[in-house]
């Protein structure tokens, strides 16, 4: 498997880190030599064998990869039409597929000697693998955490404490994931000798969008060699959720030169995407500018100033999107549709009550999207979905939307 990454990983952006005119660097002076060294140290690890077998062994015995392809029977049932697989990547360590993706960048930050990882997060699950894998190398961490966040996802602020993180609210702007960035990137400039910033998607100056994908196409690679062998070919569609799009993008990449596979990725549509901006479906409804470092789509008014998007699903809530997703709807290699607060607990719902599986708010929309496609599509058309997320902690927000009180 290592082989395999390092020749796949071969064909990337451009050396400016640019997706056609999306991506890029826009950063302070400050930060612009760490960037430079852990490009640098990221060019090496690419190709060192050593590298990648500790990574395959931590994936293998820690994270619990490879994760399962799991037939969705009864769920299929249901809908009627395409037969429904889901790329089970909540049964990671953590709940979900962020760890993949963290450990790759806490063995690098630990290469180039850093003993303090700091983190940004929106629904918690960045921020607990950020911790867990601190605590599993005995390093220093600190996540931010917008205040609207920290009250809507208790548990796993929760969870990341126990681990031994500091979790800082962050109070600027409406209190979510771009805020909680903004504080974490002062912070990286504040601390440039011993920190290193750990990003949790595919968004942010070059070599991240990059690095981010390459450490999360263990997911699609797993998905391929699993469809193949359960089906005898590849999936005729395979669907994510997407908020800055890390899981989307690690199920994506590996299918990307395979033409037959329909690949659609789901955003965040809030209360419907019109012009209240009450949602956070930036391919669907914003227009490219720059945030966090790199040039991509964003919701924005018309003076260029960053819109307060809306979403139930903490992980989606992010008026941006990872610039290799602005590159592939331009390309028209991908679709990008939106899903609304309402149809995400719908399939949130049918999910549990037919799977058994209780998924978090993120794939939910995924999932919603499927429920629409399926029925229309042949018996024998493939669905892959990316599970990438379990449920337990959105059931206070799903518990109190469906108007159930869960603390008496």
């Amino acid at each position: 498997m290592a082989d395999d990454l390092v020749n796949s990983f071969m064909n990337g952006p451009d050396e400016q880190g640019r997706f056609g005119i999306y991506g890029g660097r826009f950063v302070s002076e400050t930060l612009m030599p760490l960037i430079l060294k852990l490009e640098a140290e990221y060019e090496r690890a690419k190709t060192d064998p050593g590298f990648w077998a500790e990574m395959n062994d931590l994936w293998t015995h820690y994270v619990g990869r490879p994760s399962p392809m799991y037939h969705a029977e009864r769920l299929s049932e249901r809908l009627g039409g395409a037969r429904i697989y889901m790329k089970r990547d909540e049964l990671n360590h953590t709940g979900a597929h962020k760890i993949n993706n963290v450990l790759g960048q806490i063995l690098l930050a630990r290469r180039m000697g850093k003993t303090r990882i700091i983190a940004e997060t929106g629904a918690g699950q960045h921020g607990v693998a950020t911790a867990t894998v601190c605590a599993r190398f005995g390093l220093q961490c600190v996540v931010y955490m917008g205040k609207t966040d920290v009250e809507r996802q208790a548990p796993n602020v929760f969870r990341m404490r126990l681990l031994g993180a500091e979790v800082i609210p962050v109070t600027s702007g409406r209190g979510t994931l771009k805020d909680a960035m903004n504080d974490a990137l002062r912070d990286w400039v504040t601390n440039v000798r011993d920190t290193f910033y750990c990003i949790g998607t595919v968004a942010g100056p070059h070599p991240y969008p990059a690095m981010v994908r390459d450490f999360q196409s263990i997911i699609g690679k797993e998905a391929r060699e699993q469809i193949l062998q359960r089906e005898g070919r590849l999936p005729d569609t395979i669907i994510a959720a997407i908020g800055g799009g890390s899981n989307a993008m690690g199920l994506f990449f590996p299918f990307l030169d395979d033409a037959s596979v329909r690949i659609i990725g789901v955003e965040a549509g809030g209360k419907g995407v019109d012009d209240r901006m009450e949602h956070c479906a930036s391919l669907t409804g914003g227009r490219a500018g720059v945030l966090h470092g790199n040039r991509t789509y964003l919701l924005q008014d018309e003076n260029g100033q960053i819109l307060e998007g809306h979403s139930i699903s903490a992980g989606l809530d992010y008026p941006g999107i990872g610039p290799e997703h602005a590159w592939l709807k331009d390309q028209q290699r991908a679709e990008y549709v939106s899903i609304t607060d309402t149809e995400a607990l719908e399939a949130f719902q049918l999910c549990c009550e037919t799977e058994g599986i209780i998924p978090a708010l993120e794939p939910s929309h995924a999932l919603a999207h499927v429920m629409k496609i399926a029925p229309d599509l042949p018996a024998d058309h493939l669905i892959v979905m990316n599970m990438c997320g379990r449920g337990d902690k959105d059931i206070f927000t799903v518990a109190k939307h469906l108007g159930v009180d869960i603390q008496t």
